[in-house]
């Protein structure tokens, strides 16, 4: 295995662990400045510029590939969740069931709105930034990440409020929570847009990994 495989494990075990950590705690709301978010914009937003990265030097394949191993992971986890559910609860469980319930009893809706979302806004981050890769070539990486995540995290927020939320709570209560997580999410994948340049550097100068053409590839 040589190092550009070993670095795309890396890159992939980061992923999935923002990934899950967003799923496990996006179901708790907290305030901020006055405005309403959930706690899973803190991790989620990682994954779009793990995408961003690995679509530069691994190519969309590469990108793809990241994003059915998320899949692939949520939905064991979600699986065992499921399981652990069903099982009887012992009466010595130093959990007791009514806590494990609450704890984990809601989330088979809120991973449900969470997988939808994610496959959505990953598939489509992937297209535009290739797209972008297209007409900027090496040039311009901010653009293609931004750009990229702009609509693809307009399309996971409303997408993830709206499948977890209608029926539970007013609409008007849904849209501001989908509209305040899309602005929390652009804000911090904008701050965190550095971190892709960082990761260009790390690419090129220390592993010496080429880029991939900015052509589209097979």
């Amino acid at each position: 295995m040589d190092r550009k495989q070993r670095t795309f494990i890396f890159l992939t075990a980061l992923f999935v662990a923002a990934l899950m950590t967003g799923d496990f705690i996006g179901g708790k709301f907290f305030v901020l400045g006055g405005f309403q978010f959930s706690a899973g914009i803190i991790p989620f937003p990682l994954t779009f510029v793990l995408t961003d990265v690995v679509n530069e030097f691994y190519g969309k394949h590469g990108a793809r590939r990241l994003t059915y191993a998320g899949l692939a992971a949520a939905v064991f986890v979600w699986a065992v969740i499921n399981l652990a559910l069903a099982l009887p609860t012992s009466p010595d469980s130093p959990i007791p069931d009514a806590v494990f319930r609450g704890a984990f009893g809601t989330s088979s809706r809120l991973y449900v709105a969470s997988l939808t979302a994610y496959m959505i806004g990953q598939l489509l981050d992937i297209t535009i930034f290739g797209a972008l890769r297209r007409v900027t070539g090496h040039r311009f990486i901010w653009l293609r990440a931004t750009g990229s995540t702009v609509l693809s995290q307009m399309i996971d927020s409303f997408t993830v409020s709206f499948v977890f939320l209608v029926g539970t709570r007013p609409l008007g209560f849904v849209f501001g929570n989908a509209v305040n997580n899309y602005l929390g999410k652009l804000a911090m994948a904008v701050l965190l847009t550095p971190l892709i340049y960082l990761g260009h550097a790390v690419f090129t100068r220390w592993f010496k990994l080429p880029e991939r053409d900015a052509v589209a590839t097979p």
